[in-house]
């Protein structure tokens, strides 16, 4: 085959196992022949409605095969992917579209009035609709042709383009190009054993790279099956897990948490589990020891959109003795730590985490002063999340360097003190960040969320702290609030926080 990017994967391995299962949507299975024949004709599509090499295709929607499709799709044709967060509003939507230049929308009938409004906003020619009534992809897909397509494509050319979450400020375009999604891929197929038998659960979002690279595509590379749901509810990704055998699926510490609060958590079978990783943000350790006490293996991962996602892992063989670290770096990644001097830290001090490898992004879209930004002149990708390492070598995230809070000349890092109030009877969520101070520079603000019926007051929250805690770190004041906002990966919007309480 000429092509050796991703759009080919369906093809690839439908020659050597056409009649396994590659999707389970629905109640409905789909094999990898039907998914090689499928975006084999939504290839045709999209050539028809004028796809060309290089352009742009958005989608935006709910988690639903057409999110592998388009992306397949696209890869036949040299076309570049661009998914979209299907929570952004239709101002958010046309940035992005006209931002890619994307000449086609793909998008679920759920949100036909955003897509609408953002394509007519950002000019984009041509939409496609489906998933509800009145709309035309499937009977397109079946009246397209199956001839195969085999254009030329390379490991160098983009793959697709993924916007940041947006929570320091305007999106940008995360250029992944089909070699980098390709060893981005590698990374959890090798450090995590994935086999053919997977069966993986897709509950995390498909618009963001950890479902997308971190388990789904592994798991269609390996030749397992790929179980989607269309969002994240506890009880129906319990019942998910029982009915279909899950081996292996990711989320962030949210929806874990949630997990282990549902009703069905004691009683649900999940002995099929070989794995669940969590990453995206900071892991309590709380967190941790109620999946080590359940006997589930859980595996920690630290990444980026701009890594792929994965930099550091941390195998279930290691969850117990390691409580906390985000582990070593992946097998085709390099991670090291560096002051604000560029120089190594000691053992045990903080550095800011960089990394390099073949996975890592190479540029942000249309950005080059963002990517100058992003690179150290040696080549290694800034994170901006301060970690520390132990003497083996293992790394621990600490915190986002933008969400550290400088208080009369101390550094307070917000997500040791989350940690802590995590461990308070009745906390069901918090939040820390730091607001401007007259006196100090910057104090600390705690946002915190009450499990249900519990009753909690400022003075016990700070007092629960007062005992664990050197007093600088201490929150100079609490609110307690219904919810915290965040993004759709889990992420906190810190500065919507800071915005409004600050």
């Amino acid at each position: 085959m000429d092509n050796e990017g991703v759009g080919a994967w369906p093809h690839r391995r439908a020659r050597l196992w056409p009649e396994r299962t590659a999707l389970v949507f629905r109640g409905e299975r789909r094999s990898y022949a039907e998914l090689d024949e499928r975006t084999t004709r939504l290839a045709h599509v999209l050539r028809d409605l004028g796809v060309r090499r290089g352009d742009r295709v958005a989608l935006l929607s709910p988690n639903h095969p057409a999110h592998l499709e388009v992306l397949f799709a696209a890869g036949l044709l040299g076309a570049v992917h661009v998914p979209l967060n299907s929570r952004l509003t239709a101002a958010e939507v046309a940035f992005a579209l006209q931002d890619s230049g994307a000449v086609v929308l793909v998008h679920s009938a759920e949100v036909a009035d955003i897509a609408e409004a953002a394509a007519a906003e950002a000019g984009t020619p041509r939409r496609l609709a489906f998933d509800g009534p009145g709309t035309d992809y499937e009977d397109r897909i079946a009246a397209a042709s199956p001839e195969r397509l085999d254009e030329p494509v390379e490991l160098g050319e983009p793959c697709f383009i993924m916007y940041t979450s947006g929570t320091t400020g305007c999106p940008k375009g995360v250029v992944l190009t089909h070699g980098t999604v390709t060893f981005a891929v590698l990374n959890p197929v090798l450090d995590l054993d994935l086999a053919r038998d997977e069966v993986a659960l897709v509950c995390a979002p498909l618009f963001h790279t950890a479902a997308l690279n971190f388990v789904a595509l592994p798991t269609l590379l390996k030749g397992g099956a790929v179980r989607i749901e269309e969002g994240f509810e506890p009880g129906a990704v319990l019942a998910a897990i029982e009915q279909e055998g899950v081996t292996f699926t990711f989320g962030v510490p949210t929806m874990l948490d949630a997990l282990s609060a549902h009703p069905d958590w004691a009683s649900a079978d999940l002995s099929s589990l070989r794995r669940v990783v969590v990453a995206a943000a900071p892991v309590p350790e709380r967190t941790l020891r109620t999946y080590t006490a359940r006997g589930i293996p859980i595996c920690q991962g630290y990444g980026l959109t701009e890594t792929g996602p994965g930099a550091l892992v941390l195998t279930a063989d290691r969850a117990e003795s390691r409580l906390g670290s985000a582990g070593l770096p992946h097998f085709f990644s390099d991670v090291r730590l560096a002051d604000p001097f560029g120089e190594p830290p000691r053992p045990g001090e903080r550095g800011e985490i960089q990394i390099r490898g073949p996975h890592v992004t190479r540029e942000y879209w249309n950005r080059p002063d963002a990517t100058a930004e992003a690179f150290t002149e040696d080549g290694w990708f800034r994170s901006g999340d301060v970690g520390v390492a132990d003497a083996d070598g293992f790394i621990s995230v600490v915190d986002r360097m933008k969400d550290m809070i400088i208080s009369g000349g101390e550094n307070i890092y917000p997500a040791e003190v989350e940690n802590v109030l995590l461990e308070m009877p009745g906390v069901a969520g918090c939040a820390v960040f730091g607001v401007p101070d007259e006196k100090w520079g910057e104090v600390g603000v705690a946002a915190v969320t009450p499990e249900p019926g519990a009753e909690l007051t400022a003075g016990e929250i700070t007092g629960f702290l007062a005992e664990r805690l050197a007093k600088y770190k201490i929150p100079k004041s609490v609110v307690l609030v219904a919810d915290i906002p965040r993004t759709a990966s889990g992420k906190i919007r810190k500065h919507e926080l800071r915005e409004r309480y600050g």
